[in-house]
Parts: structure tokens; sequence; C-alpha cells
């Protein structure tokens, strides 16, 4: 797939600290790819560096297949971790002002703006200050200002912040459809149920190092163990469950199920098959539970991460 941005051997220093330590993230096209990482990974770094806000101190950005040019500003929507709206200015006022600072007339702004303000139901707030919104308000209109102009990558840090369940899955909604209509996301987010549930592609960085990087799916394969939770019922449990000992290597499991099951965590060989095992447990009891235990995005994060503590 052809990518919008590359970012090749990126690196950045602050003084004696080290920021960026060779750090190279490929984001196809069309696509949402998570950036991942502890406080103090560096992921905002790399943000600021692809939206032009700091230099790198070696590497290079390609945008859309050339060197990124400040131009290409106008082709970036950035919503920032720490908000950046002017508080004593009214809504309407300041999103027209930033609209027109992207480019767009003021008819088109105009126009723009009352069909994002009506999709997300905050028309009653044109004439409030930013002040008087709580944070969540505030951050539905940083996020209509970041999208306005239809960019090709938008970039959001920390996107759900402040936000309810409710309005986060509205913007999660809006995101999925932001992708639709051909936009590249790149977000940064401690919320790993967002990557489970938004990103085709994620890199995780630590420690200024990026450890991890490639297609979700493919990560996951990855890091999955060949381990099945299984829920049983067999008149002798104890000998069943000894048996099983015998043969694998079995553990408890903690699934929740309306049967009174003996539940089990079997992990298989490498050259053994799920149809193998379950052939097993059938000439042996009734399963009523059958789940081959894939690893989470949150459970990756923390394994790799705590491996290079």
């Amino acid at each position: 797939m052809e990518n919008l941005l590359v970012a090749e051997n990126i690196y950045k220093r602050f003084g004696n600290f080290t920021a960026l330590n060779n750090v190279s993230i490929n984001i196809p096209k069309e696509s949402i790819f998570g950036l991942l990482g502890p406080n103090g990974a560096g992921k905002t770094t790399l943000l600021r560096i692809i939206n032009q806000i700091t230099m790198p101190d070696e590497g290079k950005v390609i945008f859309d297949g050339r060197p990124l040019h400040p131009d290409d500003v106008q082709l970036i929507g950035y919503l920032p971790e720490e908000r950046g709206l002017y508080k004593s200015m009214k809504v309407g006022e300041q999103a027209m002002y930033l609209a027109r600072l992207k480019g767009l007339s003021k008819a088109d702004a105009q126009e723009r703006l009352k069909y994002w303000f009506g999709k997300l139901g905050i028309e009653g707030w044109w004439d409030k200050k930013i002040q008087e919104l709580s944070k969540g308000m505030a951050q539905k209109v940083q996020f209509v200002i970041t999208v306005l102009h239809r960019p090709k990558l938008l970039i959001f840090d920390e996107p759900f912040s402040g936000f309810d369940p409710v309005n986060a899955n509205i913007i999660r909604d809006e995101i999925l459809q932001l992708k639709q209509e051909g936009a590249t996301i790149l977000f940064s987010t401690h919320r790993m149920e967002s990557v489970e549930e938004l990103c085709d592609y994620m890199a995780l960085i630590h420690k200024s190092n990026k450890l991890l990087d490639g297609k979700v799916s493919e990560i996951k394969k990855k890091y999955k163990s060949n381990t099945f939770e299984v829920g049983l019922h067999a008149i002798d449990e104890a000998t069943l469950k000894a048996e099983l000992e015998s043969r694998f290597e079995v553990g408890p499991a903690k699934f929740k199920s309306i049967n009174e099951d003996l539940k089990l965590s079997i992990k298989l060989k490498e050259n053994e098959s799920s149809n193998e095992l379950i052939q097993f447990l059938l000439s042996r009891a009734k399963i009523n539970h059958f789940v081959e235990v894939i690893p989470s995005v949150n459970d990756i994060f923390i394994k790799t991460v705590t491996q290079n503590a």
C-alpha cells in the first residue's frame, strides 16, 4: 500500500537528552495509525516534527512522495493534547479565524462550520466564549476546527481526552467516517481500547526508541501463544483435569459463564493444533466454551514496555 507519510531515521535531542533515537514509521494512505508509548516516550516530539513545530536533528519526513515542505501545513490537521483555543474569544469568531488561516474562503468556512456544528449538535455555541464551555464541549469545537479544511493527514493527540463515553463514541464514529472519505489519520492515545477499535497500524515508542511497528493484526498474531480457554462439563472433573495436565500446559481460566463449568486455560505446543485439542476434549466432556486467547493491544503494550524497562 502506498504511504502518505514516511518518517525516516529521526533523531531529536534536547541538550544531553535524546527524545527520539533513530525512529522510523510508515503511514499508509487512508489508514488509521496508532502511535503508542508511556509518558515521556517521545510521541509528542515526533508529532511536533511532522507538524514542523520543531525540526529533527537527523532524518527526514516524506509527505505524499516528496520531502515535507512548510506549505504542507495546509494539508495537515493537528489536534494537540494541550488544547490551543483562545478562552476569551467567541466560538464562532474563533472558528472562522482559524478556518481562514487554513486557507478557506469566508463563504466556504461558514458553510463547513454550519455543517459540522449541526452534525455535532453545537449550533447554540456560536456566541459562547470558550471559557464558558466544559472541557468536553471545548474539545468538540477544537475537533471541528482540526478537520474543517479536509486535510490529507489528520493528527490527533489524545483525541478522547475530556469526553464522556457518549461523546467519545460520537468522535470515534466521526474519525472512522473521515477515514472512509479518504483521510489518513495518525493518533496518539493512552486508551488501548481505542487502538483495538480504530487502528489498522501501530507503532510503540519507549524511552525514545521504537519497539514495535506494523499492522495491528500481524502484531497480535506474533504475540499469540497458542493458548485456549475452555469451559467443560464432565462427570469426573478431577480425573479429566489430571489427564489434561499430563498432556498439556494447563492453568485456571477466569472467563464469565452461565454454566458451572470446569474452566481451564490450555496451552498447546507449536506442533499441536486446536482441532486435536477439540477432538480430545469431545471424547471426555461436553464443551460449553472454547476460545483462542488473542492478546489485546493493552497486553502487548504492557508486556513490551515491561520487558524493555
